[in-house]
């Protein structure tokens, strides 16, 4: 069966009540993430925890780790366990840390795999960083040569703002694949609530903006999207981000990561053994996926910034080994539709982007 669509009468009181427990226990990298559209949310009985999952093909596709107490974790996996069981659903976490992965295995019998790596940074030490590379001292001057200047916005100003909007849509039209979802969700403008949207400008019109989200625990924020409109000149993404770290890091902020690089080993943490199908499958995944998506390219990008550290992300599910079907729930939880059907879609776009002459941008800033 295809991924489930989410309740068209999304509780606005469980929204905010999600949006508190993130406040005051959100962890994960991705936990602001759960209120984004499309992803439901699960509470235990006292209303004290919360988890944000997707449903596809008989599992419940977690994002991150719920959000809890951290001396409640293992209750409310347990819990969450056993109702998804009493579904008939069996639970894979998605983007899970290391918090997780040890409670979790120390609950018995699962399957672990590593996503790849998200770089981190404090923020008090991006200044330094940046600014000892040449390259992005000369991005950064490009843009602001070119007249691009980045500036806060308010909520109120950035919620559902319909020029915003336009450098959304005209993003998205550069990229190799039709829109994602899940922890790629990019309609994010109508839930900003706590995060931070930094845009960039040039000649009175807005050409770009970055969206960061809050991991309130960590003191610190996930840059969850960068986003370049048609007119942004090359350096605008750097000078977006520049400016946002910079402005975190005046803030006090601790902790602030890019995310996710699908594939990336720069964790150094060494992949657990896997069965040669599923080796095969990930070498098919960057040899082919390619075509769509630059895994290297939003890895070297990433890269350039320096940073301190870089954080291995993981999948976990509730077998014994990952199976096929494990791994085509997340695809169908990202895909929003059957994979196979996203596959067809998406090469039937790369060909029609071909014919008009454009280049995809496959995941590039």
């Amino acid at each position: 069966m295809p991924p489930e669509s989410p309740s068209l009468t999304e509780k606005l009181e469980d929204i905010l009540h999600a949006r508190d427990l993130i406040s005051r226990y959100g962890w994960n990298a991705m936990c602001y993430q759960i209120l984004n559209p499309g992803i439901r949310l699960w509470f235990p009985e006292d209303r004290d925890a919360v988890v944000g999952y997707v449903e596809a093909y008989g599992f419940r596709v977690v994002a991150g780790a719920p959000v809890c107490e951290p001396s409640e974790l293992s209750r409310i996996v347990s819990a969450f366990a056993n109702d998804s069981a009493r579904d008939g659903k069996r639970v894979c976490y998605f983007g899970a840390q290391e918090r997780i992965t040890s409670v979790l295995g120390a609950m018995g019998a699962v399957a672990t795999l590593i996503l790849g790596s998200q770089p981190v940074w404090h923020p008090g030490n991006w200044e330094a960083r940046v600014s000892s590379k040449s390259s992005l001292r000369a991005q950064f001057a490009r843009a602001r040569n070119k007249g691009v200047t980045v500036r806060l916005w308010s909520s109120d100003l950035a919620a559902g703002n319909l020029d915003l909007k336009r450098c959304l849509d005209e993003w998205l039209e550069t990229r190799g694949l039709p829109p994602m979802h899940f922890l790629v969700e990019p309609e994010t403008l109508e839930r900003i609530y706590d995060r931070r949207v930094y845009v960039a400008e040039r000649d009175g019109r807005n050409i770009g903006f970055i969206v960061a989200s809050p991991v309130p625990l960590r003191h610190g924020w996930l840059i969850e999207q960068i986003i370049r409109g048609a007119d942004a000149p090359n350096g605008t993404a750097e000078l977006m981000l520049d400016t946002a770290v910079r402005d975190l890091a005046r803030a006090g902020s601790e902790y602030v990561t890019l995310g996710l690089s699908p594939l990336s080993i720069r964790s150094g943490i060494p992949q657990v053994p896997l069965a040669a199908w599923i080796r095969i499958l990930l070498a098919g995944v960057r040899l082919l996926g390619s075509r769509f998506y630059n895994f290297d390219g939003l890895d070297s990008f990433k890269s350039k910034f320096l940073p301190d550290r870089w954080e291995p992300i993981y999948a976990i599910t509730s077998e014994r080994r990952v199976s096929f079907r494990a791994l085509y729930a997340i695809a169908g939880a990202f895909s929003g539709v059957s994979p196979v059907s996203f596959i067809i879609r998406a090469t039937v776009r790369e060909m029609k982007r071909e014919l008009r002459g454009k280049d995809s941008g496959r995941g590039q800033y």
